[in-house]
């Protein structure tokens, strides 16, 4: 201990300036590869400011990565979009939408199975006279009954007040019948006296709907001279619907005060006959021919679709050429009733209890899932006269 002690000065300053060299290796060996590339006068504070900048930029670049996936998701929604607004965005002609196109990004198109309609609607004969009816010669409807009393006040019903033994009688077919078919006198679903005039003249027409303001009329499209003096395009809608329409596009005014859009004439209809709007839209859809009785021929195409064929030739397509009395657009997802039932729930679009109860009573009826061991189309009683009745607009 005393021989240390009494070491020289010199020798205890030069251990100690050994100790200070080694110092920065052993913190380089400690902390690894990147301390050792640091200079000499970096301080903690602009360290912490290096690391937060390098952070600062991968995040970033990780947002603007997301925001484009985001854009791209959107572009390839909208383009699929049944919304007029969103599917009008959609420019499939654009740098972007081919870009997508190339790495099998764009939405393909739905296959459309051809429709082997004739070239010239100008070459199309229209038959004479009326399809005879050859079961029921007579047809008339209940237009008057008593009023519902729910306990303070009596109200008309448009659909009247058919009992279980009356529906089941309609199946019984006879040459003279008198059925409820909506249309009850103060039931609703009523027209303006200037529609009804102009319906007057319609033999032939094509009918669609739009309620509750989700949409504006599309307009047809590769319809002939012949098809346009031929036919009316009548647009059903409620006042909600008419609002905004005549927000968004322009309407425009005949002499008698009848509203357009372009090819359709705007049908208001007034006192709705329910407080549901899909409700109100089968008014027009399923009673076309109550609706517009004068109508020999008619097609409907929901609000949300466009028309891309000649109404004449469709009519000579599927009821002229085999001679057939109506003819029902096969859905493209569901091929039974019951399967509807189903998406209905899933979407939410009705009440699921009430939708399992018309389900139970058209199973009750023989409404199965169809194969060929059915020995009608549909499987119901009565299978002739529940499709007679589509054709002549009654339906429930």
């Amino acid at each position: 201990m005393e021989s240390k002690l009494q070491l020289p000065q010199s020798v205890r300053l030069n251990r100690r300036g050994d100790r200070n060299n080694q110092r920065p290796f052993a913190k380089d060996d400690e902390s690894g590869l990147f301390s050792s590339m640091r200079l000499p006068q970096d301080n903690p504070t602009k360290i912490v400011w290096k690391q937060g900048f390098i952070r600062l930029v991968l995040v970033a670049g990780i947002l603007w990565m997301l925001l484009i996936l985001i854009v791209l998701l959107f572009h390839v929604w909208s383009c699929q979009s049944s919304i007029s607004f969103l599917s009008a965005m959609c420019n499939k002609e654009g740098k972007v939408f081919i870009a997508m196109d190339l790495l099998g990004l764009a939405p393909k198109p739905e296959h459309r199975c051809p429709i082997p309609v004739a070239d010239d609607p100008d070459k199309i004969v229209i038959p004479k006279g009326r399809t005879p009816d050859a079961i029921v010669k007579n047809l008339t409807y209940i237009e008057e009954e008593d009023l519902v009393n729910n306990g303070s006040q009596s109200f008309a019903v448009f659909g009247g007040n058919q009992s279980w033994l009356q529906r089941e009688e309609n199946f019984n077919l006879k040459p003279s019948m008198k059925v409820h078919c909506g249309f009850l006198k103060n039931g609703g679903a009523d027209l303006n006296p200037v529609d009804i005039e102009y319906v007057k003249r319609c033999r032939f027409l094509v009918a669609s709907g739009i309620f509750d303001g989700y949409d504006v009329p599309h307009q047809p499209s590769n319809i002939s001279i012949r098809s346009k003096k031929l036919f009316c395009f009548l647009m059903v809608v409620d006042e909600v619907s008419l609002k905004f329409i005549k927000e968004n596009v322009t309407v425009r005014k005949d002499k008698d005060k009848g509203m357009w859009v372009g090819l359709w004439r705007l049908i208001p209809l007034k006192h709705q006959p329910y407080d549901e709007p899909r409700r109100n839209g089968k008014v027009p859809k399923i009673l076309t021919h109550r609706l517009f009785p004068q109508a020999q021929y008619s097609i409907w195409i929901d609000g949300k679709m466009e028309l891309i064929v000649d109404p004449l030739l469709i009519l000579e397509r599927y009821l002229w050429r085999d001679k057939h009395t109506y003819a029902i657009a096969q859905h493209k997802h569901h091929r039974s009733i019951y399967e509807e039932a189903d998406a209905n729930k899933r979407r939410k679009r009705y009440a699921r209890p009430l939708i399992d109860l018309h389900m139970k009573i058209y199973y009750s009826e023989g409404m199965e899932p169809w194969s060929l061991k059915k020995n009608t189309i549909s499987g119901m009683k009565g299978d002739i006269g529940l499709f007679y009745e589509i054709w002549k607009g009654c339906l429930e």
